[in-house]
This record gives structure tokens, C-alpha cells and sequence, in this order.
């Protein structure tokens, strides 16, 4: 049977390389993918053998004319393109952009104006530090990057899980990627910051301050990219269609909520399943779970300051706090389609800020201007030419006549003998649009200065943010901030780094830089902390909002001898809310017969804890100690995750030294009776009830 696409996959629109949109197949195969019964060559000569290459006798010289032997390696030595060098790991799905139509008043791009208009999209979410091979769940910022293939051109909204970056300027960015790449002696330690170079960096460029602290905070660990936030980083401006500006900050804000794993997740994961991220958006979208988030933008005055209650607007390192600048909510995206071919769609996505469209502009953050010439200069190496826009995924969907020509890998056939403005050869073709009829037309401004390498004194402050992030969190998020900095700065070796890293915290807050100094065994350095503004209730993940439960995966432990009938209730009343139950039992196969049969999705050795949000007993569940249902339960007890047990169940809870008492452990006599409770507790992700009694020995509490 030929391949065929999966019904969870999708794929870039039957645009032509010109962004003609052409019609695609109702049924059968996409004319883009492979076609024809028989193997051939590239140029569709059918080949009746590809194991064996063509001798002189069976025992002789390969022949150089074989031309399929070299034809076959040819494009086997050159099908890797360089990675990219930041965010070269990442993971990619399609969807759909619903404009409310609130965003009218502030900008006339239709993307965001036109009440009810759908823009499809495809995103692609990345670490940053990382090799393509590395693991989904280290500690760092994520990449959140949105080409959203508008009627009036692509637009690219490239973006990051954290509202700040390390660095003001672009000219830093060598530097700062160069310190948080691994050592370049060694090349390590791989996707990570828990080292001497980022530290050292860090530590005397004080500006990565805010973001620092963002990395070192659970923002740094989500628990996946469908609950996790995303910011478009810098201030742009936008344009309505009177002409009149704003400026303004974008939000993605996830409808399951922002959550992160615990540490002891993250690091288990990361050897377990390195692709923990990215199973779980490919299985979610598989499962018709669709992620959605609901974007926003902070509107602020235009004004000649370029500023909004005192913070500098063109600052990367500065946010707006919520309570200063509430969101307007202004459309809702929508992830329903995993990708058909990984290299084809998500490797070769090329997104770059300064794609914009009328209605949207940038602003004189420096950041940001070197941005727009960054990206751009990085697809010449990694696509290989200028047409990397031709590719089927990165093609706009509106049309395309840009007088560019040639090239390697053009696609297009263009007609017409004067790809040059004027001519006469052609009427003057294509001609130039003003505002009227769509064309880019940027809104003067003034821009006047002495030429001068520096800053404004604004970006001075380097201190005051970070505070107020920190300040804004919940007390057991700043115990896990301080937990993340004494780790980090224990992997370091030179002394000197770690003494400047703490003279840095005491800026922020004395509580936290006593509590690193005292994991380090080090002297807290005597500073007063800087001011900061109010706390930012915003900031906090860790709150008492119940959030829906799409996607949550939870496992049932069961055996031969398990209530098979509880199963299937509990399984039903979890399903019917879009929760994923997987059966856990010593060994894999059919568990009962007939219409009460369950299949065995895990098994004792594949089965681990990063897997599930919450991990229940079936009764008549075996009761043999199983070491690794042991290490399974005490595991997802330390992650903070609800356990619950029906009938005898309670006894393999018992068994792994967890008690009724402790709290987020669910006991029923039957199965329908543990459901509403146990959804609740799914809801609030995590029990947080138990992290002092888990975190304060290291053994799990007595029954």
C-alpha cells in the first residue's frame, strides 16, 4: 500500500512558488509527494535493483558507470543543511488564526482587524542552546515563532516564553550565544547553562539580569509547549487606518494555562524521552486535544519618549507589568495539524521579524534592528540561496512579482524580458501600490541624533526587573528559583564567577541571595536591594485557577486480575473531557476478554513518571512490590502529581510507603467515585499542598 498521509497531519497550502494558490487533491496523494509504483531514479528511470551495485563479475570492481549507485550516495552525502545556530531543536504544527476584531481600533493589518477572518499559520516552538539531537526538557528559554500566511503577505511573529532577553543591543548576540554554547574545548556540557562561560557572562553583563532570573524560575522547565506562554519580546507599532500609531506588545497566553515540570521531572525526562516535548504536541493534535491560546497586545501611547510609566519601550530587558497595561484580547490560534514531513516543513521553515505586513511596524529597539538583518542572512547559509521563500512552506499566500530573479534553486518560471524598474520593454510591469491599493507605506516619523556607539541612560538599569519578577512569584516558585541558581552555580568551577553571581542576587533580593550562598557554602555579600515596582500578580504560575484538563494523560495500573469494568468507567468519564488513560501493568498484551478487554498501552520497564499527570490504582492491581512500580509511584508522589486507588488498590499505595493522609492521594471504594476529584486535582496541575513534605527528606512520608 503507498504511503499515505495520517489523518492528524497536515502540510503546507498548494500555493506556486509566486503565492498562486492552485487546487489541490480532494483525495489520494498530494502531486508534491512521491508518485509511481516503482522505485526510480531522481529523473524517473524505474531501477529493478537497489540492493546490489553493478559489477565486473560478482566478486569484481564496482563499475563507474553505475549510475544509480552514484546518483544514491550523491544525495545521501548532502541531505543535512546546517542546523540552526540558536534554536536549532524544535518542533512544528499547523493551525488557524480567528481574529476578534477588537484589534480594529489600533491597526489596519486584517490579520488582526477583520472580525472573523482565518489566517492559517504554522509554528514552530525550539530551545535555544541545544543541537538538533538534544533533549526537549533542559532549562531554557523557548522559542515561540508564527508565520502566519495573511492575504497581504506573510507575517512573522518571532517570539520567546519569556517576555525579555539577555542582551539590549544585537551587536551582543555573538557573545552571548558564544558563552551559553558549550565549552568549545570540549563541547560541553550540551543544552545548558550550568556552566563557567554563561556564568562568567552573565555575571559581568549585567543587562541578562532579567532574563537570567526568568531562566532560573519554573518558566525555564515548562510542562509543554501547549501550556506555556508566549511574548513577541519587543514593542512594535502598530498603524490603523487612519494613520494614527500605538505602540504595543504581543502576548500568547495558552488556554490550558502556564505550567511547568518539576526539576526532577525536566532532568528524568531528558534521559528517558529527550522527545518529551514534542511527543506530547504531536499526540495531543493526534488525539484531536488541539492546543489554542488567545492572542493579546499591551497597548501604550506613541509618544516621542517611546515610553510607558517610566519603562523604556525599547528596552528588551524591561516588560510591561499587566496590571499597568492590561491585555486586549484580539484572536485565537489554533494548532489541528502535525506536520507531514519534519525536514520539509519544520526544519526548512525560515521565519524573520521583519516580515510584516501593512498595519504592523517595528521600533528603533536595538535589538530588534539587528534582528531584522540576522535572520534574514541566516537562511543564505542554511537553505542554501535567496529562494528560500519559494520552498512550500515558508511560500506566501497572496501573489508574488518582485522583479527578483535567478538564483540557486528558483522554482518559479517567470515570463517577461524586464525584471527592472522603469522600463517600457514590458508597460512598466509590475507596478508600485500605494497605501490605497495595499502597499507597505511606512509612517514618517522623525529621526534625528549624533552618530554614536551607546545607550540611553535608561538601559542603565539592570537590577529593577529582575526584582520586581522575583518579588512577583509565589513562595515556592522563589524556592525553586533558588534551588535552579544553586544548581547552576554549583556545575561552576571558578570560584570568582560564583562570589560575582552572588553579589548580583543581592541586588535582587537578600532573602534569595542568602539561600544561594548557603547552598554554595559561600559568604552572602552585605547590598541592598534595588527598588523595584509593585509586584506583578500576572507573573505568578502557581494559583488556585482550575484550568481544563485536554490532553492530560493519566495511567492506571492494573494486572490480570484488575477491575477491568472500573477501568473502562473511570477511562470513559476521563475521556469525555479530552484526558488520555493509559493502561500500566508488569507486561504487555490484552488484559480480559471480549467487551471489557483493555490493551496494555505501558508496561512496568516502559512505563516512567514524566509520563503522566497522575497516576492511579486499579483494584486487583498485582501486589508483588514491583520494584519499578515502586520507583513509578514514589516518583509521581516527589513530582507533586494526585495518585488515587480504588478497592484493594490502596494496598500498592501502602506498599510504596504512601499514605491516605498525604495530601493529593485519592481513595474510593469504587472507580466512579474517584473521577470528580480526581479531575479537580488534574486541573490545578500539580499538588502543592505536598511539597514541604516531600522536599524536606529524602524519603517519601510514612503511611
Amino acid at each position: 500500500m503507498p504511503p499515505q498521509r495520517q489523518p492528524d497531519q497536515s502540510a503546507p497550502s498548494t500555493v506556486s512558488p509566486t503565492g498562486v494558490r492552485y487546487e489541490g487533491p480532494k483525495e489520494g496523494r498530494d502531486p508534491r509527494a512521491q508518485a509511481g509504483e516503482f522505485l526510480t531514479t531522481p529523473n524517473g528511470v524505474r531501477i529493478p535493483d537497489t540492493d546490489h551495485s553493478l559489477k565486473a563479475g560478482r566478486r569484481g570492481p564496482v563499475l563507474l558507470e553505475d549510475f544509480h549507485l552514484r546518483e544514491k550516495i550523491m544525495h545521501f552525502d548532502h541531505e543535512r543543511i546546517p542546523e540552526r545556530v540558536v534554536h536549532a531543536r524544535g518542533a512544528g504544527a499547523h493551525g488557524v488564526f480567528t481574529a476578534y476584531g477588537s484589534a480594529e481600533g489600533v491597526t489596519k493589518a486584517a490579520v488582526l482587524a477583520q472580525k472573523g477572518l482565518e489566517t492559517p499559520v504554522f509554528v514552530r516552538f525550539s530551545t535555544v542552546l541545544g543541537s538538533r539531537g538534544s533533549a526537549d526538557t533542559v532549562r531554557d528559554t523557548r522559542g515561540f515563532a508564527t508565520k502566519f500566511y495573511t492575504k497581504e503577505g506573510t507575517w512573522d511573529l518571532v517570539g520567546n516564553n519569556m517576555p525579555v532577553f539577555f542582551i539590549q543591543d544585537a551587536i551582543k548576540f555573538p557573545d552571548v550565544v558564544h558563552a551559553a554554547k558549550p565549552h568549545p574545548d570540549r563541547e560541553i556540557p550540551q543544552a545548558q547553562s550550568a556552566h563557567d562561560t554563561f556564568w562568567d557572562f552573565v555575571t559581568l553583563h549585567t543587562e541578562a539580569t532579567h532574563h537570567t532570573i526568568w531562566n532560573m524560575s519554573d518558566r525555564g522547565i515548562p510542562r509543554s509547549y501547549r501550556m506555556m506562554e508566549g511574548f513577541g519580546v519587543h514593542t512594535f507599532r502598530l498603524v490603523n487606518a487612519a494613520g494614527e500609531t500605538s505602540l504595543v506588545k504581543f502576548h500568547w497566553k495558552p488556554q490550558l494555562g502556564v505550567h511547568s515540570l518539576i526539576w526532577e521531572e525536566a532532568q528524568i525526562a531528558a534521559g528517558v524521552d529527550p522527545d518529551f516535548h514534542r511527543r506530547d504536541l504531536y499526540d495531543a493534535i493526534e488525539a484531536g486535544a488541539f492546543p489554542e491560546w488567545e492572542l493579546g497586545i499591551q497597548v501604550m501611547p506613541d509618544t516621542d519618549e517611546e515610553t510607558f510609566e517610566g519603562i523604556d519601550l525599547l528596552d528588551p530587558t524591561k516588560l510591561v507589568p499587566e496590571e499597568l497595561c492590561p491585555v486586549l484580547p484580539i484572536g485565537t490560534l489554533v494548532l489541528n495539524g502535525n506536520p507531514t514531513n519534519f525536514f520539509a516543513e519544520t526544519e526548512q521553515v525560515a521565519f524573520h521579524t521583519g516580515h510584516l505586513v501593512p498595519g504592523i511596524e517595528g521600533t528603533n529597539d536595538p535589538l530588534l534592528q539587528g534582528r531584522n538583518f540576522s535572520y534574514l542572512d541566516t537562511q543564505l547559509s542554511r537553505l542554501g540561496g535567496p529562494n528560500f521563500t519559494q520552498l512550500p512552506i515558508n511560500r506566501p499566500h497572496a501573489p508574488v512579482n518582485d522583479n527578483s530573479r535567478d538564483g540557486f534553486h528558483q522554482h518559479a518560471v517567470h515570463e517577461g524580458l524586464a525584471p527592472y524598474k522603469p522600463n517600457s520593454v514590458d508597460d512598466d510591469s509590475p507596478a508600485v501600490a500605494d497605501a490605497a491599493n495595499g502597499g507597505y507605506v511606512t509612517v514618517p516619523r522623525k529621526v534625528e541624533g549624533e552618530v554614536v556607539r551607546g545607550a540611553p541612560a535608561s538601559f542603565d538599569d539592570h537590577f529593577s526587573h529582575a526584582a520586581l519578577f522575583y518579588a512577583s512569584l509565589s513562595d515556592l516558585e522563589k524556592r525553586h528559583t533558588a534551588e535552579a541558581y544553586t544548581f547552576e552555580l554549583g556545575k561552576v568551577y571558578e570560584m570568582a564567577i560564583k562570589e560575582r553571581a552572588l553579589t548580583v542576587l543581592a541586588k535582587i533580593d537578600t532573602e534569595l541571595c542568602a539561600t544561594v550562598a548557603a547552598g554554595l557554602g559561600l559568604p552572602a555579600p552585605e547590598d541592598t536591594p534595588v527598588d523595584h515596582l509593585a509586584p506583578s500578580p500576572a507573573l505568578r504560575q502557581i494559583t488556585d485557577v482550575r484550568f481544563p484538563i485536554d490532553g492530560r494523560i493519566v495511567g492506571i495500573v492494573a494486572g490480570p486480575d484488575a477491575d477491568l469494568a472500573g477501568i473502562t468507567a473511570l477511562r470513559t468519564e476521563l475521556e469525555g473531557l479530552g484526558v488520555v488513560t493509559k493502561v500500566i501493568a508488569p507486561v504487555g498484551g490484552v488484559l480480559g476478554k471480549g467487551k471489557k478487554a483493555e490493551t496494555v498501552e505501558r508496561t512496568f520497564l516502559t512505563a516512567r513518571s514524566i509520563e503522566f499527570d497522575a497516576v492511579v490504582i486499579a483494584g486487583g492491581a498485582p501486589k508483588d512490590n514491583d520494584v519499578k512500580a515502586v520507583v513509578l509511584l514514589q516518583e509521581a508522589l516527589r513530582q507533586l502529581k494526585p495518585l488515587a486507588a480504588w478497592g484493594d488498590g490502596a494496598a500498592v499505595l501502602a506498599a510504596a510507603g504512601i499514605g491516605p493522609t498525604v495530601p493529593g492521594v485519592l481513595i474510593a471504594d469504587e472507580a466512579p467515585a474517584l473521577a470528580t476529584e480526581l479531575i479537580a486535582a488534574l486541573g490545578l496541575h500539580k499538588v502543592w499542598e505536598r511539597a514541604d513534605e516531600v522536599t524536606a527528606s529524602a524519603v517519601p512520608p510514612a503511611a
